[in-house]
């Protein structure tokens, strides 16, 4: 974690699936949070940064090594190792912006994390789950996976449910025939504008977090 005035927070995108609405939602929550970046009182600037874990092409952890040891006792043998725990080092905070599937977490967003431990210890994060009941058994398993590294995850959790309207096919509402099809439905996005102000109170909860005074769970 940085100690300088400009605190950088990455906003990630979790979902790998070759067709996803992932990246979708992701510039919902950034262009929210890009309204929110005035600097605080005592003059701490915040910065986004988008980071999409499918870029990292990570397959299922292969390292022979515990993440927990590196980079002080072991190092990753891996260049797909070591790009993506590069990448989540350099931000103080974090947006991590999740799909529920099959009532729990998507595979690659756990397994990303797997991959790290000393990146991301002390810091705050923000969870945004999405999904047709708005992702919460996502949130939640990903809130105890994070808080057994010692992450400090924010007390507000928005959870962004697609729209129920029409049926089309099958009783499936079509938002989520378009969101299975890698669209966000005009309906769900409509909705989602009433989850703002719970995007923008988590965001506040993770810079309240950045600023006070150590700004780490691990003291």
């Amino acid at each position: 974690m940085t100690d300088s005035a400009t605190k950088p927070i990455a906003i990630i995108t979790g979902s790998t699936r070759a067709v996803r609405i992932g990246p979708q939602v992701t510039k919902f929550v950034h262009d929210v949070l890009a309204e929110e970046l005035s600097p605080t009182p005592s003059g701490v600037n915040f910065t986004l940064s988008e980071v999409d874990i499918a870029s990292f092409k990570l397959p299922v952890f292969d390292e022979e090594v515990i993440p927990a040891t590196v980079p002080f006792m072991a190092q990753f043998a891996h260049e797909h190792s070591k790009a993506w725990s590069a990448e989540i080092a350099k931000y103080d905070g974090f947006v991590l912006v999740t799909a529920c599937y099959n009532a729990g977490a998507p595979g690659g967003v756990k397994n990303a994390i797997d991959y790290l431990y000393n990146e991301i210890k002390g810091k705050p994060f923000l969870i945004v789950s999405y999904g047709i009941m708005g992702g919460d058994k996502a949130s939640n398993s990903l809130k105890i996976t994070l808080e057994s590294m010692y992450v400090h995850v924010v007390e507000t959790r928005p959870m962004l449910a697609f729209a129920k309207n029409e049926p089309i096919t099958g009783g499936m509402a079509w938002d989520m025939i378009q969101a299975s099809q890698g669209k966000l439905g005009e309906d769900s996005i409509k909705e989602w504008a009433e989850k703002k102000n719970d995007i923008v109170n988590g965001f506040g909860e993770l810079k309240e977090f950045l600023t006070r005074p150590g700004g780490t769970t691990s003291g």
